[in-house]
């Protein structure tokens, strides 16, 4: 894919609703919890389980780095 618009077709030919809202669930998890806010405050402003928040928290330990990929992009953007 070659622009946020490409991808955003794509995600949407492979994924239901619901995937594509838990996956934007899940991304305002990992960006509250970027923040440096405690997993209960994350759970309350994000209406999330503290399951959810914490299985987002370790995919950002522990995982392939696409979410800490994403985040730093996502500051990069935002200081620009």
């Amino acid at each position: 894919m070659k622009t946020a618009e490409e991808t955003a077709h794509l995600l949407r030919d492979l994924c239901t609703v619901s995937e594509l809202d838990a996956m934007a669930h899940r991304w305002q998890v990992a960006q509250l919890l970027d923040e440096g806010l405690p997993y209960l405050e994350v759970a309350k402003r994000a209406h999330a389980s503290t399951t959810t928040v914490t299985r987002v928290a370790q995919w950002l330990r522990r995982g392939e780095g696409g979410y800490a990929l994403a985040l730093r992009r996502r500051r990069k953007k935002q200081s620009a």
